[in-house]
């Protein structure tokens, strides 16, 4: 499948390694997902060289693309937020994974989108089984 994967970039990058173990993972799985080099440690100086409008467009092709947007939402993130909200307006399956005890958006929390998932995870392991399974019921309902 077509993962289009968000986090938090410029809003902080405390929770870099779940980043690159969701990403590793999906890789791994054999799944294609474009963005893959937002978890690296480097991200920030490969996105300052893209013009604000490219990354947009980009993005929005990358969104329209998929089969589901994965996010992590433990750091506050507009980019990300809209990236949650544009991915169901279009009708693609989100799941959206933070780590227990971190204040998240109600209007991410609140949502009862029907193609939203959202939980809570208390390690990287859980926060990588939770991807597992969205993805495993996903390819089921396929």
């Amino acid at each position: 499948m077509n993962i289009y994967f968000a986090c938090s970039i410029t809003g902080g990058r405390q929770f870099e390694t779940v980043y690159q173990s969701i990403t590793q993972t999906l890789l791994e799985s054999g799944h294609e997902v474009p963005t893959a080099h937002l978890a690296e440690a480097d991200v920030i100086d490969l996105e300052n060289i893209v013009n604000a409008r490219d990354i947009y467009t980009r993005d929005v092709n990358w969104i329209q693309a998929c089969d589901a947007l994965i996010a992590e939402v433990s750091t506050p993130s507009h980019g990300v937020g809209y990236e949650v909200a544009y991915a169901l307006g279009i009708g693609k399956p989100v799941l959206c994974c933070f780590q227990a005890g971190q204040k998240v958006s109600k209007m991410i929390t609140g949502n009862s989108h029907k193609n939203l998932q959202v939980v809570s995870y208390a390690d990287v392991n859980q926060a990588v089984n939770f991807v597992q399974e969205f993805l495993y019921t996903l390819k089921r309902s396929l």
